[in-house]
């Protein structure tokens, strides 16, 4: 990884530096022959536009004289440049058309004759539309040949060389630096994951800055709480399940061995107690059945259109036997007749029974529990409010927790399994539903079951 981190960085830097070489040397070769042959080193470039343009525009050479005597042109030039190269080497200046003919003079002197051939041969040609229309000569300047650009061209291309080799060391420096401090937070993580693979599941890695990497530690460090919180719930509820089965196990074989040795008779009351421990171990290992179905997303559903109303109705009338035995009265009212939701009416039934029994084993005697059904906005919600002590605050979401009990001094007999709340939230959001809970205002625990409305008749 670090190596071609390393390579990457090498490439992008030669492949910068080699471009920008090639397009320096490309513009100093046309920059260097605009000075030399264009008039550039004697300050004429751009006396060469205008006569191109004069050319350009009335296609012959009339009046161009002006060109070179006229006001910051010809000895006006030297008159305004006193310290530059022409100034210094009094420079005449010819022009020539193209079959060599002198047109113009810059000192206004006789312009009649023609060019001398050797002059042509240092002149500047005046180029229009790719064809040569006439020439510079300025005499008393310094004098080129073809072959002085290519000697300068050569020592301006060693010195970029060299330039381009000085830029590629510090190139590969700032690579390998770079790459160190980019692989430095990498392989920490890496050493942090393969601490956590190894079961390490306190491992956690510093995070610096906000940037992708900081992102990542950040998730990891995620990943890894997450990890170690669903191990601590692991084994918890291991424990706990242990701990469940472990009572009436030791009942059922308390009993059966009284039997064996005939401490007790098998009459109808001692194999009904048998039967009744039986059917606790039962119901706690369906319970843990429909929690590690939910879990594991394999939990199936029937889903129907379904009034709720007429369900919380008939699952309310199932328990006012049980709660007129401790003067318990059970208030069902609904506000709304449009309250059809699409879930499985079996699964709901079952968080309504496990809503009510928690909210009769918190509820004093002789007093009552109260279901009211409603809409709000898009949602049917179901409210089972109690009138016993309430909920603490440290408790008010642990209850949901499996084998939690806020009232821990309550037995497994007296205060269930510890799995009812637990499996009523998860059977109501495998269905897109939510169940929350809190004290109300007058006093007691209030929870809040809800489902998207379908108002769908059946």
């Amino acid at each position: 990884m670090r190596w071609r981190l390393f390579i990457s960085f090498i490439l992008v830097a030669l492949v910068s530096i080699l471009s920008l070489l090639i397009l320096i040397r490309q513009g100093a070769i046309q920059e260097v022959r605009t000075y030399m042959f264009r008039g550039g080193m004697v300050g004429l470039e751009d006396i060469v536009k205008s006569l191109e343009l004069h050319y350009q525009v009335n296609q012959s050479w009339s009046d161009a004289q002006y060109l070179l005597t006229g006001p910051g042109q010809g000895q006006g030039l030297r008159r305004g440049n006193p310290s530059g190269m022409g100034g210094m080497m009094s420079q005449r200046l010819l022009l020539v058309d193209d079959q060599g003919n002198i047109i113009a003079n810059s000192q206004g002197a006789d312009i009649s004759g023609r060019a001398d051939p050797s002059d042509l041969e240092q002149a500047i040609p005046l180029e229009v539309e790719n064809s040569t229309v006439g020439y510079l000569i300025n005499e008393g300047g310094m004098v080129f040949t073809r072959g002085d650009d290519a000697e300068l061209l050569s020592r301006l291309t060693k010195s970029a060389y060299i330039a381009t080799g000085v830029a590629i060391v510090f190139a590969l420096l700032l690579a390998l630096l770079f790459s160190s401090r980019l692989l430095k937070p990498v392989r920490a993580l890496t050493a942090a994951a393969e601490d956590l693979s190894g079961g390490d599941l306190t491992r956690r890695v510093s995070i610096k800055g906000d940037d992708e990497l900081a992102v990542l530690g950040q998730t990891f460090n995620e990943m890894a709480t997450s990890l170690e919180n669903a191990e601590q719930t692991r084994q918890a509820m291991t424990a706990d399940i242990a701990h469940e089965l472990r009572t009436p196990l030791a009942v059922q074989r308390a009993q059966l061995e009284a039997l064996q040795d005939g401490v007790y008779s098998p009459t109808d009351e001692n194999i009904s107690a048998l039967l009744e421990q039986n059917l606790l171990l039962t119901r706690l290992v369906a319970d843990l059945r429909t929690l590690a179905m939910a879990d594991a997303g394999q939990l199936q559903l029937e889903k129907t259109p379904t009034d709720f109303g007429k369900l919380t109705a008939r699952v309310s009338e199932q328990f006012k036997p049980q709660a007129a035995e401790s003067g318990v009265e059970i208030q069902f009212s609904q506000q709304s007749d449009c309250l059809y939701i699409n879930v499985d009416p079996g699964r709901v039934e079952q968080i309504i029974g496990n809503l009510i029994s928690n909210a009769l084993r918190y509820t004093p005697e002789h007093s009552w529990v109260k279901l009211n059904l409603n809409c709000v906005e898009e949602l049917a919600v179901l409210t089972v409010r109690d009138n016993g002590p309430g909920i603490p605050e440290e408790d008010r979401e642990k209850i949901f927790e499996r084998f939690y009990r806020a009232d821990h001094s309550r037995s497994r007999a007296a205060g269930g399994s510890g799995l009812g709340l637990a499996i009523a939230r998860q059977l109501a959001e495998a269905q897109d539903g939510h169940l929350t809970v809190k004290n109300h205002p007058e006093g007691g625990a209030e929870f809040q079951l809800s489902f998207p409305r379908n108002d769908i008749s059946e």
